[in-house]
């Protein structure tokens, strides 16, 4: 896996500001199947080399100086100046409405209406001497006994629907036994600031609702599927 050094940029008029629902939905559970991420715009990098303040041109810049990346999951968190420390907290359930889960039915329900499809480990960034900082890291992570099942149903879903050649890659890759889930994880990255208890490091979802309504990265998907549908002379 090699880093990527240059400057990380979305498309003209784009703004990134997912959701945790979208992060490990469209995102980090395409990338553990070994499925393309459309667009392909969140890098691959070895975080723990980089201080935070270091991920400028290097991770994707998201709304509100907010950093994205994919990296392996590892324990080791020691960087150049300093390391992260995971805040003594439960990792946080990351719920998926089954109106809003396209690859699969629910397993480990928390309702009849959702399911748990990912966690988020809330991490602190000190310096060398101790020095806690404002830096702080969300790292999401799928859970693998929802993979497993979604895998399934992802393919019995499709074979009683008229499947494109999408539909068949997406199944093969996801019912391939070779997948490790829990390989990847998904981190956003920030400087956080002015005040708030260690436990409300929440950016960005405080909108969130159940309704209908698409959010701005399924709009990106759906205007991106439009495209492919025009032909050019």
């Amino acid at each position: 896996m090699g880093d990527n050094n240059n400057s990380v940029n979305l498309p003209p008029g784009f703004r990134f500001n997912p959701t945790d629902q979208e992060l490990i939905l469209h995102l980090l559970h395409r990338k553990a199947a070994l499925l393309p991420c459309v667009p392909n715009v969140i890098p691959d990098l070895k975080l723990y080399p980089y201080d935070p303040w270091d991920l400028t041109g290097k991770a994707l810049a998201g709304d509100n100086y907010q950093w994205y990346f994919f990296s392996r999951r590892t324990s080791n968190r020691v960087s150049a100046s300093g390391y992260w420390m995971a805040l003594d907290v439960d990792d946080e359930p990351i719920v998926i409405p089954h109106d809003h889960d396209h690859t699969a039915s629910s397993t480990r329900s928390t309702s009849s209406s959702s399911k748990v499809a990912g966690l988020k480990k809330y991490l602190v960034f000190y310096m060398a001497q101790g020095i806690k900082t404002n830096w702080i890291m969300h790292e999401y992570r799928l859970m693998a006994d929802s993979c497993a099942s979604s895998s399934s149903n992802s393919s019995s879903s499709s074979s009683r629907s008229s499947s494109s050649s999408y539909q068949r890659r997406s199944s093969a890759s996801l019912l391939n036994p070779k997948i490790d889930w829990s390989k990847w994880v998904l981190c956003r990255v920030f400087e956080q600031n002015g005040g708030g208890s260690e436990g409300s490091f929440d950016h960005g979802d405080e909108d969130d609702d159940d309704g209908t309504e698409l959010s701005g990265l399924d709009e990106v998907f759906l205007s991106l599927d439009d495209l492919d549908d025009i032909s050019l002379p």
